[in-house]
């Protein structure tokens, strides 16, 4: 009887625990709440892009009193997706070109400064030399991510641009274009290297970007200065919501995979997939996500590809509200390191 008591008791401390910490996540909002746009940059949406997701569905915003509608972009570099973020009606994602060409704007979280991405190609493709006249993902239009790459690949053979062939699509065509074998070479998140090498055996990973561009920062969350200079407690609080997201990632898996597979309509065992590789190489951030070194080789990188003219450099300061983001940390409770990650 005592033994049965002792565990009825335990049981009901520990509801007592549970719901108590449900009511903080629910409930700690004191005050009105305030409206804000957040942008994803890929529509659906890939495993790495689903923070807001998470802090929405756990109440990460909400208890900071921020209600948020989630925008889908198709691409960072999309005239929607940097409208957006210059008119200030969201926040979303803002590259360091940008802001040097002239986006009246500030980086405000380095949301996954560590790049995930695989090259991906069909099975004739077996060195760089080989995408020499095959069809490449321009995914997002020119100017776009797997532009970028893509590019970046025929040049790391002594390829020209006009040596393959760019096939511009929506981000939602990457997997199925070269499932159906309407593209050659694709840069492919984990979930979907995943699937692409489950579903048609021979597509294989010419080349792991991080391995090409180990200093590269990926993806940074930018608002433009007249939202900050209108909103800034609501900015702050929206990262912090988002920080909380990316540490929970790290610490309950469980609790966060099912809010990734509606996100991204991806399976479970793709996304776990995912999940195991990208906590494993810290991919995601668990502070500010900044590393002004970093940034500055990104730049760099920019102006050596012609992408970017060297007279427009900004500094750090001029990319980065760096005392924004270090003051969304403090909101979030503190600087952390998970499993030796620190960014």
């Amino acid at each position: 009887m005592m033994q049965r008591r002792s565990f009825v008791l335990a049981l009901a401390f520990a509801g007592i625990l549970v719901t108590g910490a449900a009511f903080a996540e629910d409930a700690a909002c004191a005050g009105p709440m305030r409206k804000m746009n957040v942008g994803v940059s890929v529509s659906p949406p890939n495993v790495v892009h689903t923070p807001p997701y998470i802090a929405k569905a756990l109440g990460y915003f909400a208890k900071r009193c921020v209600d948020v509608t989630i925008i889908q972009f198709d691409s960072a570099a999309s005239p929607a997706n940097v409208a957006a973020v210059t008119q200030g009606t969201a926040m979303a994602a803002l590259t360091e070109n940008a802001i040097a060409q002239g986006v009246k704007g500030h980086q405000v979280w380095g949301m996954a400064p560590h790049i995930a991405q695989e090259y991906f190609v069909s099975e004739p493709v077996k060195t760089l030399q080989d995408l020499k006249g095959k069809r490449l993902s321009a995914a997002g239009g020119v100017g776009s991510y797997n532009w970028q790459m893509g590019r970046n690949m025929l040049r790391l053979a002594g390829l020209r641009d006009d040596d393959a062939q760019f096939i511009s699509q929506g981000t939602a065509g990457r997997l199925p274009g070269l499932l159906a074998g309407q593209i050659d070479g694709v840069v492919l998140h984990p979930e979907d290297a995943y699937i692409a090498a489950k579903e048609k055996p021979g597509t294989h990973s010419l080349m792991k970007l991080a391995e090409m561009l180990p200093n590269m920062m990926f993806n940074s969350y930018g608002a433009a200065d007249v939202m900050v200079t209108r909103d800034r407690d609501l900015v702050r609080d929206t990262i912090a919501g988002m920080i909380e997201a990316n540490r929970t990632i790290y610490r309950d898996k469980e609790k966060v995979v099912p809010i990734m597979m509606e996100a991204t309509q991806k399976p479970r065992d793709a996304v776990e997939f995912a999940v195991d590789q990208m906590t494993r190489n810290c991919v995601w951030s668990v502070n500010t996500g900044f590393d002004p070194a970093r940034t500055e080789w990104t730049q760099q990188y920019a102006i050596g590809n012609g992408d970017l003219d060297a007279a427009k450099h900004a500094s750090f300061e001029q990319i980065v509200d760096i005392k924004l983001a270090t003051d969304a940390v403090t909101a979030a409770g503190g600087p952390v390191t998970i499993n030796n990650c620190k960014d």
